[in-house]
């Protein structure tokens, strides 16, 4: 039988988590440049007189291309992945501000959600055994809540903390309305707008009376192991440990070799599961990511022989292939 209601595929979901390493999917933006896309697939029919240019708005190929996301999709659980990331990373009206289309921004997160829900249940019915599940990514916008944008004046804020919270609740509410089993807010490079995502994705909680578990993963930006706000793997942690997350983590900025020592130490500091998703190596001149799938699997075969992990996945430049040698 399928596991049509949200609780039943909740127990199911902490039951796996007790049992194994669950496999996160991997890039999303990698997958969609192999399709190459010109300005008029982004556009699609409804978005074909939009007055400014739409490429590049990977959300935007939910309303425009589903067809595309819900074939990546498949090919990461085919892949073996049991968690599906929706393509929402940049469904907030702050970000989706850079192409005017603000009121899009509910809608984006209702079709990441319900795109990725039908195919992990198409999933979950070829392989019953192990249903898959659905993270509804609230991504960290293209805004920061703690640091001024102009040297010239480091008081300034281009966004505030409230602002941030009304975004993160809409995008919520279309993730949990869209079918969301779990809510994943990833790629935190500063640990204040984590806190407005904490905020906003309790109060709705609260308000439709559905509490889901949330995944907390921050991203570590270069080798002196801190955040971009300037936070220490443990001090991030200690700012967000409040939300009592299933899971807390680290994704995107550095390779799963660089990684390492700060998964290590939250699997040694944090009460609760800890999640990995790296880059695929860190990016060569080109911009690129070079690690191959078999690399990649076999640093990261290290971080669970250690014990250190209990989500794993892929970011940046990570491939239906990597995830494939990772599962």
């Amino acid at each position: 039988m399928p596991m049509t209601d949200r609780s039943s595929r909740l127990a199911a979901l902490r039951h796996a988590l007790a049992q194994r390493i669950l496999i996160l999917d991997g890039g999303m933006g990698t997958m969609i440049q192999s399709y190459r896309l010109e300005e008029a697939d982004y556009r699609g029919e409804r978005f074909a007189d939009w007055p400014s240019d739409v490429k590049g708005n990977n959300d935007l190929l939910l309303l425009t291309q589903p067809r595309i996301i819900a074939e990546i999709e498949k090919a990461y659980l085919d892949a073996g992945a049991d968690i599906l990331e929706t393509n929402t990373f940049n469904a907030t009206r702050v970000s989706q501000a850079d192409y005017g289309m603000e009121e899009i921004t509910y809608e984006l997160n209702l079709a990441g959600a319900r795109v990725a829900r039908e195919v992990a249940d198409a999933k979950s019915l070829e392989t019953p055994d192990r249903p898959r599940f659905v993270a509804g990514v609230l991504g960290p916008t293209s805004r920061t809540c703690s640091i001024s944008p102009d040297v010239n004046n480091p008081g300034y804020r281009n966004v505030t903390f409230d602002v941030l919270v009304e975004n993160y609740t809409e995008a919520t509410r279309g993730l949990i309305e869209g079918g969301a089993d779990l809510i994943l807010i990833e790629t935190i490079f500063d640990t204040l707008n984590a806190k407005a995502a904490i905020f906003a994705v309790q109060g709705v909680f609260e308000e439709v009376g559905i509490e889901l578990p949330i995944m907390i993963s921050g991203t570590i930006t270069d080798a002196s192991g801190r955040t971009l706000s300037g936070q220490t793997t443990e001090a991030f942690w200690n700012s967000v440990r409040h939300a009592q997350p299933i899971s807390v983590g680290l994704n995107c900025a550095l390779g799963a070799k660089e990684l390492r020592p700060y998964v290590e130490e939250l699997a040694t500091k944090a009460d609760t599961f800890v999640s990995a998703h790296p880059n695929a190596g860190l990016p060569n001149a080109f911009g690129e990511y070079d690690e191959s799938p078999e690399q990649m699997a076999a640093v990261v075969e290290e971080f669970a022989a250690s014990g250190l992990l209990n989500i794993v996945g892929g970011c940046c430049g990570t491939t239906p292939a990597h995830i494939q040698a990772i599962a």
